[in-house]
């Protein structure tokens, strides 16, 4: 009988096709909708972890905050009511408060088997870069050897900082390929040249040690990062303090940590901020270190999107309510027009589970191809916002498996009223319905 309901049911749509397809329009819009918005935000949740995880996702940042407990209380007042409440007091970091040199080799010494590098970077905004009389705009940031670890960057030609450069603060710097093409024509032809460049109205004169190879920056980690299609620029970072006028500075604000292979970026974390407080910020009654890890930051800004995603397609379902509530206006009409074919069936001995089933069977045709035109055109619709932000994504098999599940219970649901109806009808006054 169930093969038998099937064919029944495709008879039946075959013979109404324009009522057919205007019935499924709102489950498909409703399915379309779910999977079209739930694929976005699979390509947003990708494409946010994919920017945070090309800035080091097992990296450890280590900065130094108030501790907060700087406030006190105001005073009363001399009216009849007392006024409460606090004042917040900003606390101004002097040398003694920043992490030195000393203090962050004293901590890759004592966890050598978890710290692979340090980071240190300090940014000096975008330059003007000049050669042969022809310009160009990049972004010139001061690093140590460990950000290019931290960061990932292939090599193409040269080298990285050697530890020369790193000492004595060298005019050098790294350079990508889309830069070194745009200045000076060729990449081998950038290799070992010098140029102007127009730092805080200094103008100095750079030669290229190494060149990167360029990854242009998806939407999403414009959005996140803020750079856009800007080259970045390296110098060493005593270089660079040398130019903003910090030469013997020893203090750091913050820094990064690159933890090895294998090791739990957001356990040593907390290993780390406690070890730096109870060496040296114990006795510091304003001041102490903060550390957090980048894969905390990707696993709750992916749980985030996720929420989100989920909620937008729950209101998105909605148009499946409106789309089942069609399937059910069209399923009581079609009953009333087989009127007389139901009595037939019953006078021939049919029970009323069969006729409620071949009806149901019917609801749950029409929702069923009607979600399968709807997945259809959700995923064309999704693979196509995804790849205009650049965070390419399709629609996994649970959201289409959800949504053809939700496509069977709209039509098991919206179908049984209607079914039910035909089911108790009588055979007798089915059969003299004109």
């Amino acid at each position: 009988m169930f093969r038998e309901n099937i064919l029944l049911a495709l008879e039946s749509l075959r013979l109404n096709k324009m009522r057919a397809i205007l019935t499924m329009l709102g489950i498909i819009i409703g399915i379309a909708s779910v999977i079209t918005i739930m694929t976005v935000g699979n390509g947003l949740t990708k494409g946010v972890s994919d920017a945070m995880q090309s800035l080091g996702g097992n990296n450890i940042s280590v900065y130094i905050e108030e501790k907060g407990l700087a406030e006190e209380e105001e005073d009363e007042g001399t009216g009849e009511e007392p006024v409460f409440g606090t004042v917040e007091q900003t606390y101004g970091m002097t040398d003694n408060d920043y992490f030195t040199a000393e203090m962050i080799r004293d901590l890759c010494a004592h966890y050598p088997d978890e710290i692979q590098a340090i980071s240190v970077e300090e940014g000096l905004g975008n330059v003007a870069c000049s050669y042969n009389n022809k310009s160009e705009a990049a972004s010139l940031t001061g690093v140590t050897a460990g950000y290019f670890y931290a960061n990932n960057l292939t090599l193409v030609r040269g080298s990285f900082f050697t530890e020369q450069d790193l000492d004595r603060g060298a005019n050098v710097v790294m350079i990508s390929d889309k830069f070194a093409e745009s200045l000076f024509g060729d990449v081998d032809r950038a290799m070992g040249s010098s140029f102007e460049c127009t730092v805080y109205d200094q103008h100095l004169e750079m030669t290229v040690t190494g060149i990167y190879q360029y990854q242009k920056d998806t939407m999403m980690s414009s959005l996140i990062m803020g750079e856009g299609d800007t080259s970045q620029m390296y110098m060493p970072l005593k270089a660079a303090r040398i130019i903003y006028g910090e030469e013997s500075g020893n203090q750091y604000y913050y820094f990064d940590i690159v933890t090895k292979q294998g090791v739990d970026s957001e356990s040593f974390a907390q290993t780390a901020q406690q070890y730096l407080t109870d060496t040296y910020y114990r006795d510091n009654p304003y001041i102490q270190p903060s550390a957090f890890s980048m894969s905390s930051v990707v696993d709750e800004m992916s749980g985030v999107m996720g929420k989100v995603t989920l909620a937008i397609s729950a209101i998105a379902a909605i148009a499946l309510v409106v789309g089942g509530i069609g399937v059910m206006n069209i399923m009581l009409v079609s009953i009333t027009e087989r009127t007389r074919e139901i009595g037939t069936r019953k006078a021939l001995g049919a029970t009323n589970g069969s006729i409620r089933t071949q009806f149901i069977t019917e609801a749950i045709i029409i929702c069923l191809l009607g979600g399968v035109i709807g997945i259809v055109i959700g995923s064309a619709l999704g693979m196509i916002a995804t790849a205009v932000m650049g965070a390419l994504s399709g629609p996994t098999p649970f959201s289409i498996l959800l949504s053809l599940g939700v496509a069977m219970a709209v039509g098991i649901f919206f179908g049984y009223y209607p079914a039910n109806k035909a089911a108790k009808m009588n055979p007798i006054d089915a059969l003299r319905y004109e």
